[in-house]
């Protein structure tokens, strides 16, 4: 044999190697990155205050701007000027918590900057926006849509036409020597954006019933079900023990009949298995009054029903009547007891007479 083969195959083992390592590189990069997939990002603080954050940028926005307006354009004196623009872009952070407030701050620095830009207006110089100053005009804008998203939709529609009023008050009746109006524009774009407050908020409450309703309808249907699988197993247990137990106590009843001259220990006997058996009965009745109520865990029946309430669970207050029972039946009993009695929870006490009850 020649060295090449050698070589040769060895050649082919790391070609077929190499080929095994690419294709799993080429099936992982298929898996990740050519997908469809949704990836949505997790809950995150951050992310819940992203619209606040976007508020106060957009204040900031407005406080410069309006500053810069009225200060510059209006004549108004730069200190006063700074306060109208702080009061604007104030109220737009306020309105994240309280938009009624802000809202009324909102109009006093829209009047208050009116009537400061006015009285610097004179026939012939510098066409001012007026009475909404551009900046105010945002500001107020965001205040607005603020309101409409958190209170009902009868104070909104309220807030809108009190802001149109005073618009059209200091634009129409009281007016200006020279300005650009923007009363008109102001009071279009406030309806817009109240509009489309109340629907997103419309929206988010129509989602919230919603998601109730669908819980309640769950809560409901599984309430349903669990009824439906008591009210099977109460008519199985009356149709088939039951029975059989009126059987057993009409049996025990007749069987003395059918005998001439019965002894007394029969008779005797015969009545404590009737006995028993009616018993058993009344138990039976009252758990299949438990198992086809629709409050099983309340001892007594809902105020205004004509059900009538459930007989009291046993206690070891009658443990002397069962095993005078059993005694009567032939059995030797002996029940005994030790240390001082007190009072026990009801659960422990329907326990122990169970337990006493099986033995």
């Amino acid at each position: 044999m020649s060295r090449v083969e050698p070589v040769t195959r060895w050649g082919k083992q790391q070609w077929a190697r190499s080929r095994a390592r690419a294709g799993r590189v080429l099936r992982v990069l298929y898996d990740d990155l050519w997908t469809w997939r949704a990836d949505p990002l997790p809950p995150s603080v951050w992310l819940r205050w992203f619209p606040h954050g976007v508020v106060c940028l957009a204040a900031l926005g407005v406080l410069l701007g309006d500053a810069a307006q009225l200060g510059d354009n209006g004549r108004v004196e730069p200190g006063f000027a700074f306060l109208i623009a702080v009061a604007q872009a104030g109220a737009m952070v306020l309105a994240l918590w309280r938009p009624v407030a802000a809202w009324w701050l909102s109009m006093a620095g829209m009047l208050v900057g009116a009537f400061a830009v006015r009285a610097q207006m004179v026939v012939g110089g510098y066409e001012f926006t007026w009475p909404w100053t551009a900046a105010g005009l945002i500001g107020h804008l965001f205040v607005m849509l603020l309101l409409a998203l958190r209170v009902r939709t009868r104070v909104s529609v309220e807030a809108l036409l009190l802001t149109a009023f005073p618009t059209y008050v200091v634009q129409g009746l009281v007016g200006a020597p020279n300005y650009l109006p923007t009363g008109q524009l102001a009071v279009i774009l406030f309806a817009v954006v109240v509009l489309l407050g109340i629907a997103l908020r419309g929206r988010r409450e129509a989602r919230t019933q919603l998601a109730e309703q669908t819980s309640l309808t769950a809560e409901e249907r599984a309430r349903r079900t669990l009824l439906e699988e008591r009210g099977r197993i109460a008519r199985e247990l009356h149709d088939v023990v039951a029975h059989h137990m009126s059987v057993i106590s009409i049996q025990a009843q007749v069987a003395p009949l059918l005998v001439e001259n019965p002894p007394d220990e029969l008779k005797e006997n015969l009545a404590g298995i009737r006995q028993n058996a009616l018993e058993a009965l009344t138990e039976l009745r009252r758990v299949l009054g438990v198992l086809r109520a629709e409050h099983p865990n309340a001892l007594e029946a809902p105020e205004g029903s004509d059900a009538a309430p459930h007989a009291p669970q046993p206690t070891l207050d009658r443990l002397d009547a069962l095993v005078d029972n059993i005694r009567a039946a032939g059995l030797t009993v002996a029940l005994g007891s030790s240390g001082t009695r007190r009072p026990l929870p009801p659960g422990v006490e329907l326990s122990a007479y169970r337990i006493v009850q099986e033995a």
